[in-house]
């Protein structure tokens, strides 16, 4: 199977060990919790005070790993088995975390996928627009994500098997589509999150996630100006923070209308 290989694997283990030293969804985490959690009964505007930002929540991690250091390509590792491998991770946590308030993210709560005033469309393969509630919306992602990670001609797995030419551009495609699942887990869904004391995960998962697509330059500034105000706070000093990307005060002229991606 070859060194690089088990090296990738080792490596790939370890960010999930590092990142998720408990189990996200444990007898004492799971969603079955229903007690305390609320569904939102309304959608989420960009005025509403933003529970996420507030400091008591927004300082939870589940480590203090300095994730500058865990999302830099280690040497004699190929860019793209890094980039294969992370994103492979990423996108089973993204999915994991959803899943745990996903009862809650319904049609009727979450009638379109909406991060504040921003509303995100699904483009089909023949790049056909469609409006959709949320739940619609990341079921769409993560279906075409997990094609694309389990195809062996787009993630190879084998010993010898290049990587697509298109490789860097689908994985930019898979990090934007995550990233949009993540804010509207912030944005629609934090209360919940926070009910079953898991925006400890969260945040960690955000701020490495944030941090990886900094590094590799995965998704455009723009796309994730919506968060700005998260990302300062997480991705900064401490989390890592600090090139200007995805971070800023962008979202700053969107208060007044909605915009569309």
């Amino acid at each position: 199977m070859g060194e690089w290989k088990r090296r990738r694997r080792e490596r790939t283990a370890s960010i999930c060990v590092v990142l998720y030293q408990c189990d996200l969804i444990s007898p004492h985490n799971s969603p079955a919790r229903k007690s305390k959690a609320k569904p939102n009964g309304k959608k989420p505007t960009a005025e509403e005070k933003k529970l996420y930002l507030e400091p008591e929540y927004a300082k939870s991690r589940i480590t203090d790993f300095e994730f500058k250091d865990l999302v830099v390509l280690p040497r004699e590792i190929d860019l793209n088995e890094w980039l294969a491998s992370n994103t492979t991770t990423f996108f089973h946590h993204i999915n994991l975390q959803y899943s745990t308030i996903s009862e809650f993210c319904t049609g009727d709560t979450c009638q379109t996928m909406a991060v504040g005033n921003t509303q995100y469309y699904w483009y089909d393969e023949r790049g056909k627009k469609t409006k959709c509630t949320a739940p619609q919306y990341v079921d769409f992602v993560m279906s075409s994500v997990q094609k694309l990670v389990t195809d062996e001609d787009v993630f190879p797995t084998k010993y010898g098997k290049e990587f697509p030419n298109s490789f860097e551009s689908l994985v930019k495609k898979i990090c934007r589509y995550l990233f949009h699942v993540l804010a509207h887990i912030y944005a629609a869904h934090f209360k919940e999150t926070l009910a079953l004391e898991l925006h400890g995960h969260l945040n960690t998962l955000y701020t490495h996630f944030i941090l990886f697509i900094r590094e590799f330059n995965l998704v455009d500034s723009k796309e994730v100006t919506v968060m700005d105000d998260l990302t300062e706070v997480l991705c900064s000093g401490g989390g890592g923070g600090g090139n200007g990307d995805g971070g800023g005060s962008g979202s700053g002229g969107a208060q007044n209308h909605v915009k569309e991606r």
